[in-house]
């Protein structure tokens, strides 16, 4: 059983003082990695929106003690540049990831990927299939986010940031209101405290952030743009040897049990695990019940050895 969710591992300025920059199309990019591993190997942590990379905390310690860990906040995101103007595409944090992949010398990853951070990985997931990825892609676990667009129920604040109000709405973006709509898509009994929405809005802050979200929400018309490449790119994956499951929290609004039963319609030999009491942050909301549903997942793929 899931109370609350627990209290961080590690605080958002320890986080900070603990990762390192590169410099992406002229751009500063901070990103977490630390842990061990074969040589050339990695897990890749692509976080969602509108957070960063310290949504991991929680699961880092135990997938640092088996693998090496890059995570990496996007471009517009965390602790990395937020240039305004800019034409965020999910096609240029894909390249930001195999960027710095590239300059770590890893050339093999098990993605583990969270709302945004799913479709960016759907992006590289098609590259795999269409034989242009820079990296081997190893294995794909998904968490909560929009996999299919016809499924994907969007917020009402999205909606707005998507239309010609966005920008006065990005404006108008306060601490309160964020604290409530951000809570609001967590499970009943695994909401943040106070403390940590602060710090979730903290990140969203940074460089004016708050104010860039009507240039970031793209992405969701991108998905619409791009459903039969990203989507044929999850059917196609099993038979290219990339093995995927989903992690969903059930009790999401928006990627919830109605995106599971999507995933399970049209991707064959659907692996996937459901987190009945946990909303949209499976990572913040059951750190321990995503832990053994990926490892069980690396198993199942020989991808790690029993402890």
């Amino acid at each position: 059983m899931v109370s609350r969710a627990p209290e961080p591992v590690m605080t958002l300025d320890e986080w900070r003082a603990a990762g390192a920059e590169f410099r992406f199309d002229g751009h500063r990019v901070f990103y977490a990695g630390e842990g061990n591993g074969r040589p050339g190997e990695a897990v890749l942590l692509v976080h969602g929106f509108p957070t960063a990379s310290w949504d991991w905390h929680r699961v880092w310690g135990p997938l640092a003690d088996r693998y090496r860990l890059v995570a990496p906040d996007m471009l517009g995101f965390g602790f990395s540049a937020k240039p305004d103007p800019h034409d965020y595409r999910i096609a240029e944090q894909a390249d930001l990831h195999e960027e710095l992949l590239d300059l770590l010398a890893i050339d093999r990853v098990h993605v583990l990927a969270h709302d945004y951070g799913d479709t960016v990985t759907q992006e590289l997931l098609a590259r795999a299939v269409e034989g242009s990825a820079r990296q081997k892609i190893q294995s794909v676990c998904f968490l909560n986010g929009g996999l299919f667009p016809e499924a994907h129920r969007a917020r009402f604040v999205q909606t707005l940031l998507a239309s010609r109000l966005g920008p006065l709405l990005s404006k108008l973006t306060r601490e309160r209101a964020f604290a409530r709509g951000f809570s609001a898509i967590f499970g009943p009994d695994t909401r943040p405290s106070r403390a940590e929405l602060h710090d979730f809005w903290r990140l969203l802050r940074h460089d004016d952030g708050h104010r860039k979200g009507h240039l970031l929400i793209r992405y969701m018309e991108e998905r619409r743009e791009q459903r039969e490449r990203w989507v044929g790119a999850l059917v196609d994956a099993g038979g290219r040897g990339i093995p995927l499951r989903f992690v969903n929290g059930a009790l999401d609004p928006v990627s919830g049990a109605h995106m599971l039963t999507r995933y399970r319609a049209v991707v064959p030999d659907a692996d996937y695990v459901s987190l009945d009491r946990v909303g949209h942050y499976p990572q913040v909301e059951d750190p321990a019940g995503v832990l053994k549903a990926y490892f069980g997942f690396l198993r199942r793929h020989r991808f790690l050895d029993d402890d």
